[in-house]
């Protein structure tokens, strides 16, 4: 079991920076991929990044790639997502997700386990 708590969220504006961190309890979580999701009101969660167990594998969602960085320190069991250059179409709820296996994906039905979500708000 891995439980998972979001921060970092918050209200910027466009072309700045925030840190999403993933706290996670449970001594799996360094042997479980992660990943970030993001949700807008009356649509899907998106996909926006995953790591491998280790961080020897990162993938990105082509709206996000230069932009978002996702890391993960297993000593602090923590994940982490940068987001630099912001822009208000990166408004949204934003979710960690674990998986069970060390191999990471980028559809959200295959996660195990999420976080309650950390609000980011990109004004213009």
């Amino acid at each position: 079991q891995v439980l998972l708590v979001e921060s970092g969220g918050g209200l910027v504006q466009a072309g700045d920076s925030l840190r999403l961190s993933c706290a996670a309890s449970g001594r799996t979580f360094s042997s479980s991929a992660m990943g970030w999701f993001r949700q807008v009101p009356g649509k899907e969660r998106e996909f926006v990044a995953t790591i491998s167990d280790r961080g020897s594998f990162v993938d990105y969602a082509d709206s996000v790639k230069g932009r978002f960085t996702i890391s993960r320190d297993n000593a602090k069991n923590t994940g982490y997502l940068q987001m630099n250059s912001l822009k208000p179409e990166d408004t949204a709820v934003y979710y960690c997700a674990a998986r069970r296996s060390p191999t990471s994906r980028n559809n959200a039905r295959e996660y195990d386990y999420w976080g309650q979500g950390t609000q980011v708000t990109v004004s213009s």
